[in-house]
């Protein structure tokens, strides 16, 4: 039987590095990667975004749906982690499967992966806007305006990219003190506004829309795994990924459950159902005149999920690029090592998309249909990471160079099998339950963008005849696999 794990078996080719093919440079410590983890996830946005549909899916069980959904994200945190020690690479996901499962599971998780976090930085771009116009006391947004601050936002997640990591990570954690801040003042008052409101005006919870709601709740806990795509930018490259993931994991977590047991003590149910914003509708129950300030870290935390997610979809299509898998001209970098038009296109593209949506209103459900399908990618594309880390500690683990010494990992074996488990229930939950309450043709445009994927993963396997293994221990020297 050929084994699935081929690159042993391949001789490897040094490639000199040219000017046009400047490589990423490792800049970033652990604290700056763990600081990217938890801003990614961004928790007041994130909570702001996607509170009152988790609030009218799930009424009172709020907090055990984000558990639910947030137990095995948590526990995939690990297997990033072992995965980024063995195969460090910006590529992270899409270069794990195509060392583990092959050039054709590794082209299909592709697709997945440009689906999942292309089609979650829409539904940031227009809060971003929306929110700096209220901010500016404009209540009154015609859709033009909207588009005007839409790019002007994007424009300033393109600065902050294109300055190069450690421009990007500094820029973080001053957005991150903000909203950390900001969590921690949530806390502090709501505990003082206590009382027993959990449940008054509660609707009945279906395990219908529960199911559905841990599917939604996962656009809410992702983000963290953004250190594993600045592998190849970190300074330890085989310790500080996945270790900066698992931080940022466990702390949204706790800043989750403290926030949504604050506000559900806080504020009646019916009434965090009947408003787009949790996070303000709690302000203006708890302290009003502090509303329009809440804003302020609202919108830290809106900015900074931009810039993060436009960042893990960059370092993705650079390694795509370099692979030849996407058009190299994806993996140029400029003199701040920075992938440009890893960082331009899919923010042109994003920004064409959320202008046809404000323009035209008749795309607006197709648009919230394709929205809606990025959290089932995103589940699957935690699903491939799980199948890659079980395959590779049960068939490949001691085939590896360094793993003469035939060690095992047996808690994270059974591990990969538990998470594959609950990831696949997740995915099949959502394709029976979704389309009944985020709309009856959910099911046929998840079915179309995965026809798609099955497509690229077949039209470009010329393509995949060459891959990069980025090799720390040789001092970050580039080298290139030809597929046989």
């Amino acid at each position: 039987m050929r084994p699935f794990f081929t690159s042993l078996k391949i001789p490897l080719h040094q490639r000199a590095s040219t000017p046009s093919e400047r490589k990423l440079l490792a800049r970033l410590s652990l604290s700056d990667l763990s600081s990217l983890s938890i801003s990614s996830v961004a928790p007041l946005f994130s909570m702001a975004a996607a509170g009152q549909l988790l609030v009218r899916l799930t009424g009172a069980h709020v907090e055990w749906a984000v558990l639910a959904v947030a137990v095995p994200f948590v526990l995939s945190a690990w297997l990033f982690r072992l995965l980024n020690h063995h195969f460090p690479n910006t590529g992270a996901s899409y270069h794990w499967s195509r060392r583990v499962l092959g050039p054709m599971a590794s082209r299909f998780q592709s697709w997945v992966l440009l689906m999942a976090y292309f089609w979650s930085i829409p539904p940031i771009i227009i809060p971003a806007a929306q929110q700096t116009l209220q901010l500016l006391g404009m209540p009154s947004q015609s859709p033009w305006l909207v588009i005007a601050f839409s790019a002007a936002w994007i424009a300033v997640s393109c600065t902050v990219l294109l300055l190069g990591s450690r421009v990007t990570a500094r820029v973080t954690q001053v957005f991150m003190g903000l909203e950390v801040l900001s969590v921690a003042l949530l806390v502090a008052v709501g505990m003082r506004h206590w009382h027993g409101v959990v449940s008054r005006g509660a609707p009945a919870m279906s395990w219908h829309g529960f199911v559905v709601a841990m599917v939604v709740g996962a656009t809410i806990v992702d983000g963290w795994e953004i250190d594993s795509y600045a592998a190849e930018e970190s300074k330890k490259p085989k310790f500080a990924p996945g270790t900066g993931g698992i931080i940022g994991a466990v702390m949204v977590l706790v800043y989750y459950l403290l926030a949504w047991s604050v506000m559900l003590h806080n504020v009646p149910i019916r009434q965090l159902a009947a408003h787009p914003d949790v996070l303000t509708t709690w302000v203006g129950v708890i302290a009003p005149r502090w509303t329009p300030v809440a804003l302020i870290p609202i919108l830290a935390s809106t900015a900074g999920s931009l810039w993060l997610t436009s960042f893990i979809l960059s370092r993705a299509l650079y390694a795509m690029g370099r692979d030849r898998i996407l058009p190299s001209a994806l993996s140029q970098v400029n003199r701040f090592h920075a992938p440009v038009w890893g960082v331009v296109v899919p923010s042109a593209v994003g920004l064409i998309i959320v202008s046809a949506d404000l323009v035209w209103p008749s795309v607006d459900g197709l648009f919230n249909l394709v929205l809606s399908a990025a959290g089932f990618f995103l589940v699957m594309e935690f699903l491939f990471d799980s199948v890659t880390a079980a395959i590779f500690l049960t068939r490949h683990h001691n085939d590896l160079p360094h793993g003469w010494d035939r060690h095992h990992h047996r808690f994270l074996q059974g591990l990969s099998f538990i998470t594959t488990g609950l990831f696949v229930g997740m995915t099949a939950m959502f394709v029976l339950y979704g389309g009944t309450i985020l709309g009856q043709s959910l099911d046929v445009v998840i079915g179309v963008l995965l026809a798609i994927g099955l497509w690229f993963a077949w039209a470009f396997k010329k393509h995949s005849a060459q891959f990069h293994i980025f090799r720390p221990q040789e001092d970050d020297q580039a080298a290139s696999e030809d597929a046989v």
